[in-house]
């Protein structure tokens, strides 16, 4: 089946990732949108963020504003903080979703804004109201709220991150020499979301070495070039670096780069291992080059600019996903709203140098092909992915998958047995995997097309993950509003990819989460994590922070249940992150 055709079945399946996407058509008060979702979806708690805990006034009041007190705008701005703006904007200026400025807001009126937020919609926007996560007095609110003019966090700058910085042990204080017996190349990092942690275990023993402690919702672990350090970012734009020598590995320097944040790297062309690091930041919308040893901050760069297609300003272009290139000392910093991916030379941060490309809103996450020459990006509200060449630092591809919202985590890279080297992604809208051609030389009819799409278990895919030991494909769906689909996982083999090729290739499904043996709540099952051998697959049981959750170990090679680890300081596990793998690229 053509992937065209195929994605003409797709449906589109409403998440809270995607939250708050309205204002496309007026609606009566009382009218209950067609289709909108009310299943656990709906009720998935968003990724919740730090700026709900600022204190702000309402901006200059005028006499025809919605009576509205400090107190319940204090509160409005919380939600909204917390549920809304990872969509809309901070400023409501529109990003992932549409805008909220007042001057739509106040030409649907209350009505209007009571009714979305009441029921939601079938474009992605959950059903806050029906779905019992604002109450009746909330949804009311919230509607009156965005009548208001939005309040406008505070600037970070270098006054604050100096003051924020730390260094608990200098770098001269530090071991001299590995202290401690982990295979540190097989340690898996492991965000506990809701304690603001990390855990890291151990891949042969399943024992947690250590529990540090991080900033609120670790988004990603990397680890430097040497392997000795792990940085970690927390949605409320702390970073943490850990010392993997120290006899229990620790925290080593801290610094806050923002207010929210999303990315870390660090610099890993030859001659430049662990010299410096770059965060980025989703408030105020910038990135940080650091000192690699200490994170003391050395630039900060913002991204406020023009969007590239419609050469107008945003004031909120988030940083997206962050990579070091192995072809050039320079960082790859994807810029979401602006659609803009920039190469960031960092041998000179006195004469910074960086390249522009133009390539697609809204950029989100990605990871290289299998030669590590070319990055791919979702554009994900787009339906792309947007192909750059690290070598020559141009675009080289803008490759429509065909299906809904595109979310590939780093993607995964594997050998197919008719098109030869490919890059796969998975969707966040809908159940479809895509796979794209990246062999331009052995296999240039099918370089940067989408060359095969089929379905996997349901829509609400976060990660898609292979190793290059594997011979299997995994898909997580940790999204779909069907708690069977969302607590397991569908597994491809690479294999018998090449069969009738109107006829999409059989997954198996493995149960994790009734592997998991967690009889209590309503665990998701997400991001697929190899062993440093590619071995094993570690699955995180992401189950409500005030339950049971687990993490899962499956042979790779016979899809059979490992082993399951549980512990009580396993709260909220989501993300992980092999050391080796992660250092090295390898998916």
């Amino acid at each position: 089946m053509t992937p065209q055709a195929k994605s003409a079945r797709s449906v589109l399946l409403g998440s809270a990732a995607l939250a708050l996407g309205l204002l496309a058509a007026p609606l009566l008060a009382e009218e209950k949108p067609k289709d909108h979702t009310d299943g656990p979806a709906a009720a998935y708690e968003p990724s919740m963020t730090t700026l709900g805990q600022l204190k702000v006034e309402i901006p200059g009041r005028k006499a025809d504003d919605p009576v509205m007190t400090a107190e319940e705008f204090q509160q409005a701005t919380t939600i909204y903080f917390e549920r809304c703006a990872g969509c809309h904007g901070v400023l409501r200026k529109g990003a992932t979703g549409k805008p909220l400025t007042t001057d739509i807001t106040r030409e649907n009126g209350y009505d209007y804004l009571q009714s979305f937020i009441t029921y939601g919609s079938p474009a992605g926007m959950p059903n806050w109201g029906t779905s019992g996560a604002l109450s009746e007095g909330e949804v009311d609110m919230m509607a009156r709220y965005l009548l208001l003019e939005p309040p406008q966090p505070p600037e970070w700058g270098m006054p604050e991150m100096m003051a924020s910085w730390k260094v608990l042990v200098k770098p001269e204080d530090r071991p001299k020499e590995k202290m401690n017996d982990i295979d540190i190349d097989n340690l898996m990092s492991v965000t506990l979301r809701d304690a603001g942690q990390v855990a890291l275990i151990d891949g042969a023993s399943y024992e947690i070495k250590a529990v540090i402690d991080t900033g609120y919702a670790v988004h990603i672990s990397r680890i430097s070039a040497s392997g000795r350090y792990l940085f970690v970012i927390g949605r409320d734009g702390l970073v943490n670096m850990i010392d993997l020598w120290m006899e229990t590995p620790a925290t080593v320097a801290s610094i806050k780069i923002g207010i929210e944040a999303r990315s870390i790297e660090t610099s890993k062309f030859e001659g430049w291992e662990d010299k410096l690091a770059i965060a980025g930041a989703y408030w105020p919308p910038q990135y940080v080059i650091m000192d690699g040893e200490t994170l003391e901050p050395k630039k900060i760069v913002s991204t406020r600019g023009n969007i590239y297609d419609e050469q107008v300003y945003h004031p909120e272009p988030r940083v997206a996903s962050i990579l070091s290139s192995h072809y050039k000392p320079e960082f790859i910093v994807n810029v979401k709203e602006t659609g803009k991916i920039i190469f960031v030379d960092y041998t000179d941060l006195k004469n910074l140098k960086t390249v522009e490309i133009e390539a697609e809103r809204f950029l989100h996450d990605g990871g290289f092909d299998s030669s590590k020459r070319y990055f791919m990006v979702a554009a994900n509200q787009r339906g792309k992915i947007a192909v750059v060449d690290t070598k020559e630092d141009k675009l080289t591809a803008l490759v429509e998958t065909g299906g809904q919202t595109p979310h590939p985590g780093r993607g995964a890279n594997i050998n197919h047995p008719v098109y030869g080297p490919v890059w796969a992604t998975s969707h966040l809208g809908d159940e479809s995997v895509a796979l794209i051609g990246t062999d331009p030389e052995g296999h240039p009819d099918q370089a940067w097309k989408v060359v095969d799409s089929f379905y996997a278990l349901g829509g609400g895919s976060l990660f898609i993950k292979t190793h290059p030991s594997s011979q299997h494909l995994y898909v997580d769906a940790p999204l779909n509003p069907d708690a069977a689909v969302s607590s397991a996982v569908a597994v491809f083999d690479i294999a018998a990819m090449g069969g009738d090729p109107n006829v999409d290739p059989e997954f198996k499904t493995l149960p994790i989460g009734e592997w998991a043996g967690i009889a209590d709540g309503q665990p998701r099952v997400v991001q697929p994590e190899f062993n440093k051998d590619g071995t094993e697959v570690w699955f995180s049981v992401w189950n409500a922070k005030d339950k049971e959750s687990a993490i899962v170990v499956v042979d790779d090679k016979t899809l059979e249940l490992k082993t399951v680890i549980k512990d009580p300081r396993l709260i909220t596990p989501t993300g992980k992150f092999n050391v080796l793998n992660t250092k090295d690229d390898i998916y």
